[in-house]
């Protein structure tokens, strides 16, 4: 891809197998103490999700968005989209970037396995200032809450996702944002990675991540501030119930199975966040009571109050 067809705040790092799109925000850090935050977009979404947050951050703090390998405007990658893969690709994008600073890493949804995955990788060092997990997936959830069950997706036939969801009538974007976000996420070149991500290798990555056992080593950051914020899933599997019950999917059996996750969904998620608090011995969960599980696109500001408070908590040697 020319660079001349890349924003102005984009540049393409050659992270010597393929390059990767990374976008700037904000001036550049006046110390290299000083801290920086990197997001990590969940399973096949490109940087275009965090928009409004990085939009809502302080104008004075450096952010960075970046796309992984096939989506927008990164070239794709000779690996396997695998959660393992990724982390590696993402610690050479920092390394080649360079992105010298200790990172706030902000994920959301499966970008929870991706940064356990990265830090089983790379270690506690400090190049992590702190984290923000944004209704992020822990390694456990495919055993408790099954947010790809198939009978939701007989359920939800022919109801389009962000308004099924409500997504559609709540973001905080501009109008222009949600266009290019929208534009973006039902790209030919978006959808193929995307489902290759999510149909090949988004389940086997939360085995792969347990056998790790990074759960004998907690707390994983140390005292690292650590800020969780849950989603209310069921708002998302209400708005996908009524959708496709005005539709007419569903037999009554299956309607009654939906009904079933969504009145569980929401306890079984606040004992899957809670289980993110053992990451730091300094560690605090709130919950985004507006949004479904996507909480950077109706409540940024929940994401932006996170950073916040990161950066409130680090030890003065971060």
């Amino acid at each position: 891809m020319s660079s001349s067809t890349l924003p102005k705040n984009a540049s393409l790092v050659n992270i010597g197998t393929h390059s990767l799109a990374l976008y700037t925000h904000g001036p550049e850090p006046s110390c290299p103490k000083d801290p920086v935050v990197l997001f990590i977009s969940g399973v096949a979404s490109s940087s275009l999700n965090w928009t409004a947050v990085v939009r809502l951050l302080p104008p004075s703090l450096r952010s960075y968005t970046y796309d992984r390998s096939g989506f927008r405007n990164s070239e794709l990658s000779p690996l396997e989209p695998t959660a393992e893969n990724i982390a590696l690709e993402l610690s050479l994008l920092i390394k080649k970037a360079p992105i010298l600073n200790p990172l706030i890493i902000v994920g959301h949804s499966w970008a929870g396995v991706l940064i356990n995955e990265f830090i089983a990788l790379t270690g506690n060092g400090p190049h992590i200032a702190g984290l923000v997990l944004v209704d992020a997936n822990h390694e456990t959830m495919p055993d408790i809450l099954n947010v790809n069950d198939p009978v939701l997706s007989v359920i939800a036939e022919g109801v389009h996702p962000y308004a099924g969801r409500g997504i559609e009538a709540e973001h905080k974007f501009t109008q222009e944002e949600w266009d290019a976000f929208k534009s973006d996420q039902f790209s030919e070149k978006t959808l193929l990675i995307g489902e290759k991500e999510d149909s090949e290798h988004y389940a086997p990555s939360f085995e792969t991540l347990r056998k790790k056992e990074l759960g004998k080593k907690q707390p994983l950051v140390g005292d690292k501030p650590v800020y969780v914020i849950g989603g209310m899933r069921s708002r998302d599997w209400s708005g996908l119930y009524k959708a496709g019950v005005e539709k007419g999917n569903g037999t009554e059996e299956q309607r009654s199975h939906v009904r079933e996750l969504i009145r569980t969904a929401d306890e079984k998620s606040d004992g899957l966040m809670k289980k993110h608090l053992k990451l730091s011995t300094k560690s605090k969960l709130v919950f985004a009571y507006e949004s479904g599980h996507f909480v950077q696109l109706t409540q940024p500001d929940i994401v932006v109050d996170g950073v916040k408070w990161v950066l409130e908590n680090l030890q003065p040697s971060s």
